[in-house]
Formats: C-alpha cells, structure tokens, sequence
C-alpha cells in the first residue's frame, strides 16, 4: 500500500477506516466537520459505507479509491465520508434502507450520495472501474451525479426529502396498531412451520436458493416445534442444515470456525470472512441439537468453533475480535485452500484416504484449488472402506493436526481487531451454552472474565453505554448491543447462580427503557435518546445477519418479568410479540425470533428453582437437558429477594420446584423427577 497520500481517517482507530487512510481520497469520518463543509461549498456527500472483512469492499478501494484521477473527481466534487457499518450501524441501517427504495437491492460497498443535511438521493454498491457487468463506471457515476448536482439540484433536494419522507413512514409502524390476540395459537406456530418448510432445500439443507445463510433462529424454531409436536419434517430440516453446514466448506474443516455464507447451494465455497457473530450463533444452535438429538458430531462442533474463537478472535484483556477477513495476499480464500500436491508433501502415503474423505482432487473443487469438504458422515465413510470408526477419528485429528502447523506458517486474513459489545454479549452467551452440554469450566471462565471486561470497558461513568472498544471506547451503544448484553447477563446468572449478573440484568433493562422506549408504540429505537447525528430514529424488528434487537428486548423483559416479577415488563413484551401480527406469519424466515418468543407465548415458561446445599451439582445436570423454554435460578438457601427463591426451604434436602402459567408443583429431588413434570406440562 503506497503512503504517499494521506487522510483524516489516519486518525481513526477502525481496521476497515484505516485501511483507506493512505488514500489519494480526502475521506472523512462521520461528523459535523464533514457536513458543514458541504454546506459551506455547496457540495453533494458520498458516503461509502463498508467493514474490514468484506471482499469487494477492497476490490473497489483497489479499483478506484487508490486511483488518483478518480480521487481528484471525488476530492473537487464531493465531499467524502468513510463509514465502517460495524462501528456505525445505525447510519448503515438508514442508508441502506434509502438504498433498497432506490434500486431494491443492497449489499456492501454501499455508495450513497446524500445532501449536506445528510439526506439521501442516489445510490448503489460495487461501480467497476470501467463499464462492466452492466454496471456504469465509477467514474461516470461520479461525473454523472455531479452534472445533475449542477443542473437539476432542486429535482436531487426534492427526491431526497420524498425519500428521507418514506424512510420516516417505513418507521411508524406500531403506530396505533391494533394487536392480533389470535396470535398465540397451535395453528399459528404450524402455519409458521409450514411457511418455513416451504423455502426449505431439503437436498442440501438450509432455506431459498445460494447465497445461503445459516438461519440459525429459523433452525432453532423447527428443534422446538418437533420437540413440542413430533413433527419429523421439521425435525429433519433442521439437523439436515446443521449437518450440510458442518460437513461443507463453510465449517473450517481443520481450524475450526464458521465462514459468514456459502456462495452456492452446497455450502461448499463460503465467503471466507469470519464473523464473531456468526461463530457464536452457530455454537447455540449446535449446542441446542447437541440436547435434543445427543449427537456428539454437534458437540465437536461446538468444541471445535469455541477453540478457533479462542484462538484467533480472544483479546488478552478478554473481549473477542470482530472477525477475519476473506483475503489474504489479495486472494480470496488462499489461506484455507489446498493443492493434492501440498497436502500430499505434508501427509505422504496418508493422503490419498484423507483426500476421499475431504473430497480433495488434482484439478480441484473450487478456482483450481481444493476447499476440504466431508463428502459423507464419517461412520458411513468408515462404513464403506472397512475402517474402525474411532482410530479413523484419531488418525484424521493427526492429519490434520500437521497440515495446522502448515497452514500457520501462511500469511494469514487481516484481523479486525474492534471489539463490538453486542456482538461480545452473543459470544458471552455461546460460552454458558458452550459450558452447559461439555462442562468444561474454561467455557464458564471465559464467560466470567470476557462480562467483566465489558461491564469495565462499555459503561460510563454516567451510566451510559459505548458500542466499540479498541484503545478507548466510542460510539454510543445501540439497541442491540444492550438487548444482547442483557440476555447475556440473563444467560451467565443461570449457569453460575451469581445473583449480581441478574442485577446487573435489571440495572441495564431499567437504563433501555429509559433511553430507548418510544413513548406512540411497545417497539424500542435502535439509537438512544439524545443521539443527534442521524437523520430519523429506527425501529429495527426483523432479523438479519444478528438478531432482531426488539425481539431480544421482548424475550428479555419476558425473562425478567419471571425472574424479577415484573408484570408490566411481561405485558410489554406480549405487546411487542401480538403488534408484529401476522408479519411473523407471512415471513417468519425474517422473524425466526419472534417466531420463537410466540411458541414461548403459547406453550409456556418452565421456572425452575433449585435450593439448598448441593444447588450446583443439580444446577449442571439441568443444564444438560434439552429445556427450551425456561428460567433457571439456583441458591444454597431461600432467598426472599427473588420470587422464584422466595419461601422455596426444605430443611436439609436439595429441592427442585417447577412453576408454570402461574402454577407451581410440589418439589421434587432429582433431575428425572423434575423432567417428568416438564414433560407433563408440554
């Protein structure tokens, strides 16, 4: 990278603002220097909006932002800001909306023009340099922009304020609405399997056609609906997805790790970035096949991915790293991808079973290179070449134990070492889970120290929260950020029954409400009161990439209502649920969450109590039971300060209570005994 040119995002601590640093581009950050600049010289904003991992974020920085003409038109036309969407997304959120009304489609690099009041009027993602995939240029975007800037500025400022107008509309929704109080029905939640199963690829697993994502909320709604109703379809399109996943290219085959999607409809060529997100998702959905089904692939799965995210995206300070990018030396997927021939100067003669079992050729499986992939589950595989299934396992941990330290010695993905709260909070809750089905302690010691370092690093001093730590702390947190940190919070109280984790639970519930709650609607805005540098407050309610952050608000406050006997929390999350309607639905591959909330709604929250000395012992056992809906709290005696522990003393006995839609069984004093009544009151 030349650094003969350099720019204000030198300044900036973001790995994806930095590598546009040395730029001929004179980029901004986002701030009112920028804007007022614009308003000063009368000049149209590009914002482009990107994140370190993404692929052809870096095809165009090459392409066109390193490229002094076109910078030169850039710098005289425009004035330029940088944003990355993991330390903003709430700018991305907004601008990518504008840009989906635009030209119905979006993706990342998002270019959008906007006024110097921040409002957009044009957009698009990925230009070409030149002329190509029916695509214009960059060039003549920019030029072609500039002259209606020129020209016809009054039509440019009334299409931005027709279309900041529909964004504000597009938000509104809540609005006086009435709730749909069927909702909370049997024929609801089959109606929701139904409609998923039908974008279902029962051949290769997962929903609608390639690019494919994990789904994971989707798949963890069809575990549950089996488990509440036998239904096999469903059953068997989950752990297909689960299967196909860990059997493709999409798992890391010898590190360990989920890449963020497969390119095609095989999950063999992934997108190779890797996303904390993802990773931990998946151990929660893995980890939740792992209790139903007792299949100790989806165990090793889970081991697997909690070794790579401790490896390579654990910070000394015990936050997580954001991710790893897709490339390195400029090729995408170079470091996980193998040649026969330099698997075979590493393993010798053993190359040739290893090569079956990966599905590795001489002229390759993906761009003349191999991406290992499990062509059949391993019982088959050893069924087939008459092997014993456990030396095989043995021998291919050795196998690829050697091509690992191969591999190592390669120059390795650039690692977006940003530390995101929300995106922390889901990894925290993938280590309890991960504790929960393995009982290993280091998951649970991760857990510990990894809340530590956020409740230290992410609050302020005034109680307020920041969303990005990397040297200091920036950004205001977001709704998401705090929705997941406190199902996190939630999540490590039940695994350690420290009560200062559901403190801090209720502490920061009691900050969202005050700082996010929208007072015409149940739904919570996605930037908190006060936060002045966005042109309208979202409501997000659909799952993406990571989850909805108002459906993980619904299922918190419907957690704590239990644990902290909150009814107008538990009222308010109905709300949320019953005002979303028939949206979930008709489209429940985009709210998977609520989808859940809603079979929770209706077939009920098991809360469990355990009291007296051997607590913990008793604790972890019911941790490894296949419990979907639940709360969890445990003591060594009763505690007045918590319903669920409140007046709950059997002398010198251990007890396990079971309450449920407002009705509590007698104790119990083992875990088979306490599963009994889960399972009567399905």
């Amino acid at each position: 990278m030349s650094t003969h040119f350099t720019n204000r995002l030198a300044k900036e601590t973001s790995p994806y603002l930095l590598q546009h640093a040395h730029n001929p581009v004179d980029w901004y950050p986002w701030g009112q220097e920028a804007l007022e600049r614009a308003k000063a010289e009368d000049k149209p904003v590009l914002v482009s909006i990107g994140y370190a991992a993404c692929h052809w974020c870096h095809v165009m920085e090459r392409e066109s932002f390193e490229n002094e003409a076109t910078a030169a038109i850039m710098n005289e036309h425009f004035i330029n800001i940088k944003i990355d969407r993991e330390e903003r997304p709430d700018l991305d959120h907004i601008y990518m909306d504008a840009l989906q009304t635009i030209s119905g489609s979006g993706g990342w690099p998002l270019n959008i023009f906007l006024t110097p009041d921040a409002k957009p009027f044009y957009g698009g993602t990925y230009f070409p340099p030149v002329r190509a995939f029916n695509r214009p240029s960059w060039q003549e975007t920019l030029l072609g922009v500039q002259q209606a800037w020129k020209e016809r500025k009054h039509e440019l400022l009334a299409q931005a304020e027709n279309l900041t107008a529909h964004l504000q509309q597009s938000n509104s929704f809540g609005v006086k609405a009435a709730t749909d109080k069927d909702l909370v029905s049997q024929s609801s939640l089959s109606q929701i399997a139904a409609t998923i199963l039908q974008q279902a690829d029962t051949t290769w697993g997962g929903f609608g056609k390639a690019p494919k994502f994990p789904q994971t909320f989707t798949i963890l709604f069809l575990l549950r609906h089996y488990h509440f109703t036998n239904d096999d379809a469903s059953l068997r399109q989950a752990l297909l997805s689960l299967d196909k996943m860990m059997y493709g290219g999409l798992f890391d085959q010898l590190g360990g790790g989920f890449a963020r999607y497969s390119t095609d409809a095989e999950w063999l060529a992934p997108h190779f970035e890797k996303m904390l997100y993802d990773n931990a998702l998946l151990i929660v959905a893995y980890a939740e096949a792992y209790q139903l089904t007792k299949n100790e692939n989806y165990r090793s799965v889970v081991q697997e991915t909690m070794e790579f995210v401790s490896r390579e995206l654990q910070s000394k300070e015990g936050g997580f790293y954001a991710a790893l990018d897709a490339d390195s030396e400029g090729v995408e997927g170079k470091f996980y991808t193998w040649s026969a021939t330099e698997i075979e100067a590493v393993l010798g003669k053993d190359a040739v079973l290893f090569n079956a079992y990966y599905g590795v050729s001489e002229q390759g499986n993906w761009e003349h290179t191999n991406i290992l992939w499990v062509q059949q589950p391993l019982d088959a595989f050893c069924a087939q070449h008459g092997l014993q299934q456990e030396t095989f396992r043995s021998w291919l941990a050795e196998c690829k134990q050697k091509l690992m330290l191969v591999r190592d010695t390669r120059i390795r993905p650039l690692l977006d070492d940003k530390i995101i709260l929300g995106w922390n909070a889901l990894m925290n809750k993938a280590c309890t889970r991960a504790y929960a089905i393995t009982g290993h302690e280091s998951y649970l010691a991760l857990a510990n120290s990894n809340m530590e370092f956020l409740l230290k690093h992410f609050r302020g001093h005034n109680g307020n929260w920041f969303h990005v730590f990397k040297q200091q702390a920036r950004h205001p947190a977001f709704l998401e950020d705090l929705a997941y940190l406190g199902e996190a919070l939630v999540s490590l109280h039940e695994v350690t029954g420290n009560a200062k984790w559901l403190h801090e639970a209720e502490t920061l519930t009691n900050y969202i409400v005050g700082a996010f709650s929208d007072a015409e609607t149940p739904f919570f805005f996605y930037t908190r009161e006060g936060q002045g540098d966005v042109i309208l407050r979202k409501k997000e309610v659909y799952d993406g990439a990571v989850p909805s952050s108002n459906a993980m608000m619904a299922k918190l406050l419907h957690q704590l209502s239990l644990l902290l006997d909150r009814p107008d929390w538990e009222q308010k999350s109905r709300q949320m649920t019953e005002t979303l309607g028939t949206a979930i639905l008709r489209y429940p591959t985009s709210f998977g969450n609520w989808a859940c909330l809603l079979q929770e709604f209706f077939v009920g929250t098991n809360e469990i109590s355990v009291v007296g000395k051997d607590h913990n012992q008793l604790k972890n056992n019911i941790l490894k039971e296949y419990i979907p809906y639940r709360v969890l709290q445990t003591s060594a005696e009763a505690d007045d300060r918590f319903p669920l522990l409140r007046g709950k003393d059997c002398g010198d006995q251990t007890a396990l209570w079971l309450c449920k839609n407002y009705a509590c069984q007698p104790p119990v004093y083992t875990i088979d005994d306490l599963m009994s009544l889960i399972d009567k009151a399905k």
